[in-house]
């Protein structure tokens, strides 16, 4: 190569811009003084895009391709510059290279619960999380808007902006979604369709354009989640007065592996239990016979009355506890706390009587063991 070739060589001015991260989104092309020559090779890349800035004015735009940069596509910024009859000497610009490939796995969530009216439980505190991508739309409005003249901008420079303004919108999104809180978990697409449909026009604003918006988790408060629990078990068992004796017998259990046994648990497991019907009462008016939640209004959901059922009053550390029924009697026989010289009353008897002298207490009788011998 000759003097003269290696001295062209170097007059060859090329502008690009290789990216090596996962996050920039803007990069202003460093050049000393701003300088650029005259047929200068400008590069972008797929996805990139390039806009010259003059003195603080929005220029010309480039797509991916490779220029030769004369008056003739640097129509802007001659008439900026006022190049009448074009040029040949350096010029002073600055570039920058605008990424437009899609940000993924931002994160957003909602500042803090938001209320929903929901038919089956009332008003409920939500709380949302989850993820969402961009893209830079439009540069032009982007450099304008929100990067200003900062020379190297990541998605950690707005992402916090960003952030905030999925949070505070699906606060006003999910109270007018319809769907009941329920159902959120398993609406969490839909939910996150709607949400971009409402978001995407403020992103647009900027010059991005808001590709997808996932919600990944529904946060409910830990009472509703407990009735949801709750009204599962209910159509496990087939009704509330099932649900009302297994939660019994599991009390009772419980009472009896405690230190104490059931003699230390005494009057409470017995009030405890005392409470089971009225509880199955006070239950019955949110949930119907299948275990389901009630509707706030509208439809007779009342189930008809269960048939009688023999129901014992007992005399625990000389105390009335119960009525009790044959699941809950025969688990206070098993375990030793009522025996055959317990007294007992039920409906239709004029005194307290010898739970022994019952005769429907005979078969559950029989069938507890007897009292362990002294020790010797």
């Amino acid at each position: 190569m000759g003097l003269w070739d290696k001295l062209t060589g170097e007059l060859i001015d090329i502008i690009q811009w290789l990216d090596d991260t996962n996050d920039t989104m803007v990069y202003r092309f460093e050049r000393y003084g701003n300088e650029i020559k005259y047929n200068a090779k400008l590069v972008v890349r797929e996805g990139q895009m390039a806009a010259f800035i003059n003195e603080g004015q929005l220029a010309d735009v480039f797509k991916p391709g490779t220029y030769t940069l004369e008056t003739r596509n640097l129509p802007v910024l001659a008439t900026l510059q006022g190049w009448k009859y074009g040029f040949e000497s350096p010029f002073k610009a600055e570039v920058y290279f605008c990424s437009t490939r899609q940000f993924t796995n931002l994160k957003w969530g909602t500042p803090g619960p938001c209320t929903m009216r929901d038919p089956e439980f009332g008003p409920v505190r939500v709380t949302a999380f989850g993820l969402y991508s961009l893209k830079i739309k439009d540069p032009a409005v982007f450099i304008r808007e929100i990067v200003g003249t900062e020379g190297n901008f990541s998605t950690g420079s707005i992402e916090d902006n960003l952030r905030g303004k999925i949070g505070t919108r699906i606060k006003e999104v999910m109270p007018d979604s319809g769907i009941p809180v329920i159902d959120l978990e398993s609406k969490v697409v839909q939910l996150g369709e709607t949400l971009k449909l409402r978001i995407a026009p403020s992103f647009e604003s900027f010059g991005l354009e808001l590709a997808e918006v996932q919600v990944q988790d529904i946060g409910l408060p830990e009472e509703v989640e407990r009735a949801i629990d709750k009204a599962g078990a209910i159509r496990a068992l087939g009704s509330m007065q099932t649900y009302t004796q297994y939660e019994t017998a599991s009390a009772i259990r419980d009472a009896a592996g405690n230190p104490g046994g059931l003699a230390a648990a005494g009057v409470g497991v017995g009030m405890g239990l005392g409470m089971g019907g009225q509880m199955a009462g006070a239950m019955g008016g949110l949930f119907n016979a299948q275990g389901q939640p009630r509707a706030a209004q509208g439809g007779d959901e009342t189930p008809p009355p269960l048939p009688s059922r023999l129901q014992l009053y007992v005399a625990i550390n000389g105390q009335q506890s119960g009525p009790f029924e044959m699941p809950a009697i025969q688990q206070m026989i098993l375990s030793g706390q009522v025996t055959q010289e317990t007294l007992v009353w039920k409906q239709g008897m004029s005194s307290w009587s010898a739970a022994g002298q019952q005769q429907e207490l005979d078969a559950l009788f029989a069938a507890a063991p007897p009292p362990l011998p002294p020790a010797a």
